[in-house]
């Protein structure tokens, strides 16, 4: 018999002892049958799921504190199972050139590119409205967008062949000190019109101008900032109350530094620097998203208890959008990467401005692994993997016992 089946038995056991003890100390009234009410503590249930969660919550806590030996980790941790919080730490500090300020699992870290996610969600939102389609040309939507057959679809799955706006921007915006917003880097597409990659659907080519003018999709049709939306049809209902995009609306000047969350840090000679701000920081969509792990882990309970969208619609976020090829070993959705080797397993890595940020999903055995540095450099994702490669914990589901 296992452990959990004897607690159950041995927990029954001692109630049903309580109720007949009950039972004989009170004269029983002809009247009135005896119910004994009987305040039972439930935690005796989870007691097998505790000891197994504070288990792999010590070897977690091991592993990491060994990272802050070996690779410097800067950061915090969050991982669950089966709907339960496993492990969730801070190791080190927001100001990490004199370790200062101790990090919390609740500070807001820039996820870098796993920002795209949540323009993917937008989209997908505005979709699940009725207000756009994932199919029609976007030139719908923005008139001015000088590439013809391109979709929210070929977008979202970086199949749309678009050229790098980073890189036109390095050429063609003249003042580095004034920030360019999105419908500054529609402009410069619309006049200098560079060449694509391939005609739309004819390749895969990962760009973040696929998601900074899914961002501009989002604000036209919706009418609200990119920013606005997705805080009051994103963070707001999901409670997400330290999550923000970061963004220079209003700014003619680009600030020194970001004051909002945590600064990010990047190594030079033999000490750490503050990353200072830049003038692609005004541009949303593909970057600027500001959460902490715990707030992260709300998001995605979202998405497994459909609060924001239903089964249908999310579930296509993690379907493959392009066909297999043998020089890529991962596959794309709508904002996820899509491991190739692992059934049913979605991840986002990220890199932006002295950041660094994880996020993996094993949706098969009901796994989360989020991870966010303020750190350009650190550990590798391989020991990430391997996270999520260990065996699945033995715990019961939540909905089995309440």
């Amino acid at each position: 018999m296992n452990v959990r089946l004897l607690t159950y038995f041995l927990s029954f056991f001692i109630i049903s002892q309580v109720l007949f003890s009950c039972g004989n100390d009170i004269e029983e009234d002809a009247n009135e049958p005896y119910i004994p009410l009987v305040d039972i503590n439930d935690s005796i249930f989870y007691y097998p799921d505790s000891i197994v969660i504070a288990k792999k919550a010590k070897e977690l806590d091991t592993k990491f504190t060994r990272l802050v030996k070996l690779t410097g980790f800067n950061g915090t941790v969050l991982y669950a199972e089966k709907g339960r919080i496993v492990f969730k730490k801070a190791y080190g500090h927001k100001n990490v050139r004199r370790k200062k300020e101790e990090l919390s699992t609740s500070d807001p870290f820039q996820l870098a590119s796993v920002s795209k996610m949540f323009t993917g969600m937008a989209i997908m939102i505005l979709k699940n409205d009725g207000d756009i389609n994932y199919d029609t040309d976007i030139r719908e939507y923005l008139p001015e967008f000088p590439y013809e057959g391109v979709t929210s679809r070929l977008l979202m799955t970086h199949r749309a062949g678009l050229p790098r706006y980073m890189s036109l921007a390095h050429d063609k915006w003249t003042n580095k000190k004034i920030p360019m917003d999105n419908d500054e880097m529609m402009e410069l597409f619309v006049e200098h019109v560079p060449d694509m990659y391939f005609t739309p659907d004819n390749g895969f080519h990962y760009c973040n101008s696929n998601y900074s003018v899914l961002a501009n999709i989002v604000e036209r049709v919706s009418g609200m900032h990119f920013d606005e939306f997705v805080d009051a049809r994103i963070f707001t209902p999901l409670g997400m109350d330290s999550s923000f995009v970061y963004n220079m609306r209003g700014d003619s000047s680009v600030p020194l530094y970001i004051k909002e969350g945590v600064p990010g840090y990047y190594h030079k000679g033999w000490r750490w620097r503050e990353m200072t701000n830049e003038y692609l920081n005004g541009v949303m969509g593909d970057k600027n998203i500001y959460t902490s792990v715990e707030d992260l882990y709300k998001y995605d309970r979202a998405m497994d208890n459909f609060k924001l969208l239903p089964d249908s619609v999310i579930s296509e976020a993690f379907i493959p959008g392009s066909p297999k090829y043998w020089k890529r070993k991962n596959n794309y959705g709508f904002g996820w990467r899509i491991k190739e080797d692992r059934d049913s397993t979605v991840f986002h890595f990220g890199w932006w401005k002295g950041f660094r940020t994880f996020y993996i999903r094993d949706m098969k055995y009901q796994k989360t692994l989020i991870v966010l540095t303020n750190k350009d450099k650190g550990p590798g994702s391989s020991h990430l993997w391997n996270i999520i490669k260990a065996d699945t914990l033995p715990l019961g589901r939540i909905s089995d016992i309440r």
